[in-house]
Order: structure tokens, then sequence, then C-alpha cells
């Protein structure tokens, strides 16, 4: 193969889109083409034999003629500037531009010369800066959202834990009145309709803004599915249908809080929309790295040309008319939302009149996970509870005194503090307290898991606790295992929590 004429060379150096410089070792320019003169303002013949560093604003000269002397004594092709560092072009008219320089090394006896490619990446950097300022501006906004979700949850649930517990002190005091046990009857129905459309409303916008960060592990399903058989047995059992829950050994990798709100989505549709019958729940093998857990029902079923929608928001099968209205429409929008976060495999099969199945299938644990030790529950307490001492605390008044009231009139002697100041202060005057019970989030940033801290080393003691919060965040996923502590959830109804306290205070 010919070599290329020295014309054809400089022709094509002189017409080069790119401002296209030869520098020798000295620095000086010993060629220009005409896109050097359209880049940098400068005539050719005021260039050619000018130090490069002219082309150069003066705040880089001296680090560009060390980075030059190297180049120089390395002769490996390199690029300059554009992402790998800021540098900029200096025109003749003293304004700068941010460029970007590709050096290439070039032997011509006698002596070594550079060839530099230079172009002007104003848009790129404009570009770039714009994106970055929006990726910027929108973690600002999801940050934002996440605080105002948190706020939302807690402040949003105040005023239905008071009207919960409100209602539960006086059907105590009222049941002889049949009249008005009717009306709190209905009551404690709204007021738990109001609940869960609160709850799948928060889920949805918590998912959406991804305010939400699954916190994979390893655990057992016989675990959850205890849980699962515990919370719904009752409601199962009001409605006259049979909850069967297969024992199940297996682990699963995932996280196990968001996969727990599957199920119970899952679980209590399934009882919704089942009138008489059964609801099961059982986990099968399909293959040996993945598990399949099953909800099953001998439910009304849904048509096939309805199952396309069945995740839609508001959506029910079926639709509302001619009868009452069953929850909302929320619960399976938000499972398959939390389908796609923990990226699991959620499959449908259902037949009208028959009932429904829905199959979660899960990743199977690579290493031996020991299952939680079984929890009994205990039977509800006869007769009047105990004057046992419960130091109660909530920063919001209303919820304080609806809480306080609900635990006098079932018997308690109760102190009512706003703060972890008020309870500390207390608990070292009144050592003899049998139970703490706090909100999580109190006034000035302080917590309810730092006021049961400072309260049981006031008291000398494990201090039994409960602690009842509104925040469904990973931070509740994060607390330390406390036999002596439990957490519900807003807002929970007077019943349960009367139950959860009986519980706790008779447990060794």
């Amino acid at each position: 193969m010919h070599a290329l004429p020295a014309e054809v060379i400089r022709v094509a150096l002189e017409d080069a889109p790119d401002a296209m410089l030869i520098v020798d070792t000295a620095g000086a320019i010993r060629f220009a083409n005409r896109s050097v003169e359209a880049l940098f303002g400068f005539p050719l013949h005021e260039l050619v034999g000018r130090r490069v560093e002219a082309l150069i604003p003066e705040r880089f000269r001296t680090a560009h003629a060390a980075y030059r002397e190297q180049f120089g004594e390395s002769r490996q092709p390199r690029a300059m500037g554009g992402r790998r560092l800021d540098l900029f072009g200096l025109r003749a008219d003293g304004s700068e531009f941010p460029a970007e320089i590709s050096l290439k090394p070039v032997y011509c006896e006698p002596e070594w010369l550079t060839v530099a490619a230079v172009r002007d990446v104003t848009n790129r950097s404009k570009a770039e800066r714009e994106l970055r300022e929006a990726r910027e501006e929108a973690e600002r906004a999801n940050l934002a959202k996440s605080r105002f979700l948190a706020t939302a949850s807690h402040d949003l649930r105040q005023p239905l834990q008071a009207l919960a517990l409100l209602n539960g002190t006086l059907r105590r005091v009222v049941e002889d009145h049949p009249v008005v046990t009717e009306a709190l009857a209905q009551q404690e129905q709204v007021i738990a309709s109001m609940s869960q459309l609160l709850n799948g409303l928060l889920d949805i916008s918590k998912l959406e803004s991804g305010a939400i960060k699954p916190d994979p592990s390893d655990f057992v399903v016989s675990t959850l599915f205890e849980e699962l058989r515990r919370e719904f047995a009752g409601l199962a059992d009001s409605k006259g249908l049979s909850l069967k829950v297969s024992s199940c050994d297996d682990a699963v990798h995932s996280d196990r809080s968001l996969v727990g709100q599957i199920l119970r989505n899952l679980v209590s549709n399934a009882i919704r929309y089942t009138r008489e019958g059964w609801v099961a729940l059982r986990c099968t093998h399909e293959a040996p790295s993945s598990v399949r857990i099953e909800v099953l029902d001998s439910g009304v079923g849904i048509p096939t040309d309805q199952l396309r929608y069945i995740y839609d928001e508001f959506f029910q099968v079926g639709g509302p008319h001619g009868r009452a209205r069953e929850g909302y429409g929320l619960g399976l929008s938000i499972v398959q939302r939390l389908v796609t976060l923990l990226g699991l495999k959620l499959d449908v099969q259902s037949e009208v009149g028959r009932g429904s199945l829905f199959a979660l299938t899960l990743p199977a644990s690579r290493s031996a996970v020991t299952p939680a030790a079984r929890i009994e529950a205990q039977p509800r307490a006869q007769g009047a509870a105990p004057a046992a001492c419960i130091l109660l605390v909530d920063d919001d008044a209303g919820v304080l005194d609806a809480t306080r009231m609900l635990l006098k009139s079932a018997g308690y002697d109760v102190a009512a503090v706003a703060s972890a100041a008020e309870a500390l202060d207390y608990a070292r005057h009144h050592p003899r307290v049998d139970l703490l019970l706090t909100d999580y989030h109190l006034g000035d940033g302080e917590t309810g898991i730092q006021a049961i801290a400072a309260v049981r080393e006031a008291v000398g003691r494990p201090l039994k606790a409960v602690l009842i919060t509104g925040d469904t965040s990973s931070v509740m996923q994060t607390l330390s295992p406390d036999p002596l502590l439990r957490i519900a959830s807003k807002p929970i109804n007077a019943e349960e929590l009367l139950d959860l306290l009986r519980m706790l205070l008779a447990a060794d």
C-alpha cells in the first residue's frame, strides 16, 4: 500500500470539521487549520509560531505546560477535557468555552510533533449540567415526598386513632342502651372503612414516590403463615368461613415485611369475596430454587374478561352495583406494585362461582434458617382488668385523652404525659409503673423508642412496653428484637389495644 502524498494529508487536515493543531515539543504551533480560526477567532497567520498556551485561559496555562511536557515524554494518545477534566479554550475576544481535546504523537524526522483535535462541547456540557440539575431536583422532590408521606401517615392517622379509641370507650360504658350501641357499631364500621381507604392511598403514594425500599433477608415461611393465621382467623370465623393454613418450613429470600403485606392483601381479599366455604394458604414447589405461596378461596370468582383489570385502582369484580361496597379496590393494586418492587412473580387463576387462586413465587433461601419460636395467642381475660399502672405517652392531646379515657374505663391506673422528658420525670418519682404505652413519633424529634429506653433506665428494670405507630417505613423493620415490646399499627381499635395490653401484662 502506497503512502498518501503530503499534499493530500495537508488538505484533509485543512478541511477537517474539528479544529486541528500541530504543536512541537516546545509548545509552538506549527500548523492550524481553518476550523481553528473559526473556533478561536485568531487569524491563522497570528497563530503559527505562537505557544499553544495562547489558546488557553491564563489560570490553566502553568498546569497545561507541565501536562504537555509529560505527554511529550510518554508519547501515548490520550484525551483531555470533556468528562475526564474541565478544560476551556480562550477565544480572541476573551470569551471562553468548554473544550474536549484529543492528542496524538507523530514522529516527523527529526522531531516528535503532537496533533491536537479541539472540539467545543458547550452544548454537551450544557445538556449534562441540565441533566445533573434535573436529577438533583428529582432527588429533592422524592425526598420531599418521602417526608410528606411520613408526616401524612402519622398526622392523618391521629384523628382516626382518637375516634377509634373514643368509640371503644363509649361502647364499654353504654352497653345497656340498644340505640346508642347500634349507632356506635355503625360508627365503628365507618372508622374501619376510613382507615382502610387511608392506608391504601398512603401505601400507593409511598410506592409511587419510591419511599419504600426493599430490605431482603432469609426467613422461614411458617412464621409468616402463623402470623396470618392469628390475624385472620377471627375475621374468617365471623363470616362462617374455614381458614386453612398449611405448614410450610421452607425458607425464602425477600423482604419479609413487604411479602407479608402482599399476602395480607390477598388473604383479606379472599375472605371479603368468599360468602361461604373456605380460604386456604399453602406453599408448593415448582423448582428447587423457588417457593410458591398460594392463596385460594371458594369465593365468587373473577370473570375471564375482568382479569386484566383486577390490578387497577378502585376496580372491583362485578362492580358495586346492587350490593354494599366491599372495600375500595386498592388491595390488588398495592399487591401488583409490591410484586414489581420485589421482582417477584404473581399468577392468578379464577372461575366464576368456584373461587380464585393467587400464587406468589419467591426465591428460595440458599442458607439454613431456623424458624422462630411459635407464639401462642393468649385467651382474652374475663372480667375487670387488673389495676395495673400504665404510663401513657403521646404528644397529640386528642389521642392522649382518648387513650387515657379508654384505659381508665377498662380499670387501669393511668398516668398520661405528652413527652419523653415528662415520662422520664414521672418514672423517677413513680418507679412502680407496670407498662409503658407510647406513640412512636413524639415532639421535638423524639421517638417512643427513646422514651422506652429512658424510662426503663429510670425504673431500673426491663419494663414491658407497647409502641403504637403510623410509620410504615423501613425504620420499623430495623428495630432490635425485644420480647417485652409489642408494636401496633395505627389506627388500632379499642378492643385490639386492650387485648394486646392484657396479653403483655399476663406474659411471664
